[in-house]
């Protein structure tokens, strides 16, 4: 018995390697297809990066601009640029910045990623200590204060924009109680508690709209699930309405609602522009718009490869979660 479990283990775990070698080669010409776009529209947009390094110099010859155009390589047509940048990604090498020249742009990946990071797995953190609970609070309790002060809660969560709720926050902080959280970023094993408050109003505030959707998303699934056959048997046979609610109805709710917090992360990465710039924030938000303004293209595309990879690895990590908590779920 030992050998044939032995067997299946084994088994099991060369199919799910498997899946996920087939998961990543499909997702290979995504990449492509996708920093291809990017790459192509940004090059749409009036100007290049040289013109907006020599903007302030005032009146500057042709031959000066042809001159920097070609050391940036920018006298290129799209194709051999796009296919030089891709053999250094291959490299591991994604670049240097066209408008701070000597910068790396894998560097400067680097350090950004680490504060957008963090602030989104804080967000995300917030969001599922507060979605879970009001979502089953207000499946269990449906149609009463506690489901109607639950939906109130999530719909002023998707109303309201971030930028309104930062702007109030920092307005509130400020005048009314005459302190403001630190502004910049500094690594937590730096100083803890001086990256904790920079981070924890951001966080706040990127979770509570985060939390919004995966409450109204888990009150749905429950409220699917608590009508199902399973759940009047296991009432009927007399168990505890805790075990009935947490051990059977909770484990096949929580399927779509970590399908939709698994890609609302990778949105929370991409879409912390407007916080990281309200609280001075350095993260890869913010790298990437300001590398669109200047058109400092190795920038942009960095930013979209490390985007893009980030949502496949977090559509991946859903998928093999499923299989967790479900265990009637194969991968083939």
């Amino acid at each position: 018995r030992s050998a044939a479990a032995a067997g299946g283990g084994a088994g099991k775990g060369l199919t799910m390697g498997r899946y996920i070698i087939r998961r990543l080669l499909t997702a290979l010409p995504s990449l492509v297809i996708v920093t291809i776009l990017i790459a192509g529209l940004v090059r749409l947009q009036p100007g290049d990066v040289v013109m907006a390094r020599l903007s302030e110099a005032g009146y500057v010859e042709q031959e000066d601009i042809d001159r920097m155009r070609a050391d940036l390589g920018l006298d290129k047509s799209f194709p051999q640029q796009y296919v030089e940048w891709a053999l250094g990604v291959l490299r591991g090498d994604l670049g240097e910045s066209l408008w701070s020249e000597g910068t790396s742009v894998l560097g400067q990946l680097g350090q950004r990623s680490r504060l957008s990071v963090q602030l989104a797995l804080m967000a995300m953190f917030v969001a599922v200590l507060a979605a879970i609970p009001l979502g089953i609070i207000s499946a269990v309790r449906q149609d009463s204060w506690m489901d109607y002060a639950s939906r109130l809660f999530s719909i002023s969560g998707l109303s309201i924009p971030d930028f309104f709720l930062a702007t109030m926050l920092l307005y509130v902080l400020s005048v009314w109680v005459g302190w403001l959280p630190e502004f910049g970023y500094t690594p937590p094993w730096e100083d803890p508690w001086k990256n904790f408050t920079a981070l924890i109003f951001p966080a706040l505030i990127v979770g509570y709209r985060f939390s919004a959707i995966s409450a109204r998303m888990t009150r749905s699934a429950m409220l699917e699930v608590l009508r199902q056959d399973y759940v009047r048997t296991a009432r009927a046979k007399g168990l505890v309405e805790r075990v009935i609610i947490f051990k059977h109805a909770l484990r096949n709710a929580l399927i779509p609602v970590i399908t939709i917090m698994g890609s609302q992360l990778t949105f929370l990465l991409g879409g912390l522009v407007i916080i990281e710039t309200v609280f001075s924030l350095p993260g890869v938000g913010r790298m990437g718009v300001d590398a669109i303004l200047v058109r400092d293209y190795p920038s942009v595309q960095g930013v979209v490869l490390f985007t893009a990879l980030l949502f496949i690895f977090s559509n991946l990590l859903v998928d093999l979660s499923y299989a967790l908590i479900d265990p009637r779920i194969r991968y083939s």
